[in-house]
């Protein structure tokens, strides 16, 4: 029988548990980040290090910007700017840049985690691709 992952969480210790082990094993970089205006990470996964070269402990506090250079689309950034603002989902690619300089192709989401209507904070999930 296949449960929703909502009946899989009723449980509150097992819903941390497991949504920790989710985050800490996922192949995607993730994120969480606060809702200021100039968002810090409040979290970041082992395979954010795996993509960007940054430990966890590097960019705790700091924004996400640290990924973006000179070859970083403004129209993306910009897209993603107002659909965060209209508190929906992002979806989009954008070069970003590792801890070393070396650009990737980043393909990445981003959604508001909600408390009632308002945005308690933004999770980000990326991952390296080769296409635009």
């Amino acid at each position: 029988m296949i449960k929703s992952l909502d009946k899989v969480l009723q449980d509150s210790k097992l819903n941390i548990r497991t949504l920790k082990a989710l985050a800490e094993n996922s192949f995607d970089s993730i994120l969480i980040t606060d809702v200021t205006n100039r968002p810090k990470i409040l979290y970041a996964n082992k395979a954010f290090k795996k993509l960007t070269g940054y430990s966890p402990a590097e960019v705790l506090g700091k924004t996400p910007k640290i990924l973006q250079g000179a070859a970083t689309d403004k129209t993306v950034i910009t897209r993603l700017s107002k659909t965060l603002s209209a508190g929906r989902t992002f979806e989009g690619k954008a070069i970003n840049y590792k801890k070393d300089g070396t650009p990737f192709l980043m393909h990445w989401r981003v959604v508001p985690v909600k408390l009632g209507k308002d945005t308690s904070v933004w999770l980000a999930i990326q991952r390296e691709t080769s296409s635009i």
